[in-house]
């Protein structure tokens, strides 16, 4: 028992110095190529074995033939070892290399595509990753250009806006001026309608601009949907009855919710002017407020037509109008765009889908707490 305990002492102690050599190599190598730290493991596998058979065989005190054939069949495995443990780094780096390679394209505005051949499930793993990523990126690209795009129409389309009715006001103004206005009366009331236009778009502007910015700032309160919806409609009911256009609010539960009255009565005023505008005389407009597994739905349902597919991922979008038509009440295109901001600000959804006749705008909320 006790030359067993003295022959384990002697390989452990010849197989230590070895690894601890080894562990000092690594620690000055830990910059170089991974191929490299594979084969200083393997020469310290083998070394350790070597150091402590030749411990063991010194205390032994066997023959110099017996020595001489250990250390052989020792030379052997470490010969076969490195062999193997560079082979190994080899194949590894090139691995990595091509993976590296193909990362580059993200850098370049490109898709990320995993090199071809068998890969380390490590390395597959890291691949999967990054293909994720790519559609990730491509994704997130897509909508940065699709966003860049929205704001460069909003410009070009506000600037229009407020050229036009600014050019109206100078020269109703300048009439007056020179005492050349045949009904002074007229020119000034067309003067304050103008000027009440570009306030409400400077107004939605300045909204939209703290919804971006993150500064809208809620007072929740709880309510009742079944209020909420009898102001939106008692506030729409006159552009409505102009129009000619029949609203109906029959399907409204009175369902409680935490929202910010003042904010929330103007999405339902968005949509619901939204709806009267693009619904003909004599159509007819729907808002409804039900429970849902997930919260509370309120709907406004127009008779617009319906709004091509192509475009219904795009009606939340800053500047979208759904017509090329530049004169009132075409809008700026930012009524839908404040509607999206304010309910996600509430943590809730808005979406459109088309319907018979015409279109549904939905406006998920989360339940208030009993």
């Amino acid at each position: 028992m006790r030359n067993n305990l003295l022959i384990a002492l002697f390989a452990f102690l010849g197989a230590a110095a070895a690894g601890l050599v080894g562990a000092c190599v690594l620690l000055l190598i830990r910059r170089r190529s991974l191929a490299l730290h594979l084969a200083v493991v393997a020469a310290v596998g083998v070394a350790a074995m070597l150091a402590g058979t030749l411990a063991v065989a010194r205390a032994m005190f066997l023959s110099a033939h017996d020595l001489k054939v250990v250390t052989t069949v020792v030379a052997m495995a470490a010969a076969v070892s490195l062999i193997t443990a560079l082979l190994l780094g080899r194949w590894v780096v090139a691995r990595s290399r091509a993976l590296a390679l193909a990362a580059r394209s993200f850098g370049d505005g490109g898709g990320f595509t995993s090199p071809q051949g068998p890969v380390a499930a490590e390395l597959a793993a890291l691949s999967r990753e990054l293909e994720a990523t790519s559609v990730k990126l491509a994704e997130s690209r897509e909508r940065e250009r699709a966003l860049e795009s929205s704001r460069r129409e909003l410009v070009a389309w506000i600037s229009h806006d407020l050229r036009t009715p600014l050019a109206g006001l100078r020269a109703m103004s300048e009439a007056l001026e020179d005492g050349v206005a045949t009904d002074p009366d007229r020119y000034l009331r067309q003067m304050r309608t103008e000027v009440e236009r570009l306030n409400d778009m400077v107004g939605d502007l300045f909204e939209l601009s703290r919804i971006h910015a993150g500064a809208l700032a809620l007072s929740p309160s709880r309510i009742s949907l079944y209020d909420l919806v009898g102001d939106a409609l008692a506030g729409a009911d006159p552009l409505a009855r102009e129009c000619g256009v029949r609203l109906v609010g029959d399907l409204v539960e009175p369902v409680p919710v935490e929202v910010d009255g003042k904010e929330m009565s103007r999405v339902l005023g968005n949509l619901l002017v939204n709806a009267i505008r693009r619904t003909p005389a004599d159509g007819t407009v729907a808002i409804a407020a039900e429970r849902s597994p997930d919260g509370v739905v309120l709907s406004v349902t127009d008779g617009c037509g319906g709004i091509p597919e192509e475009d219904l991922p795009r009606v939340f979008d800053t500047g979208w109008r759904g017509t090329h038509a530049r004169t009132p009440p075409a809008g700026a295109g930012l009524g839908l765009a404040i509607v999206r901001g304010i309910v996600e600000a509430h943590q809730g959804t808005a979406t459109v889908r088309n319907v018979p006749g015409g279109c549904r705008f939905e406006v998920m909320l989360p339940r208030a707490e009993a």
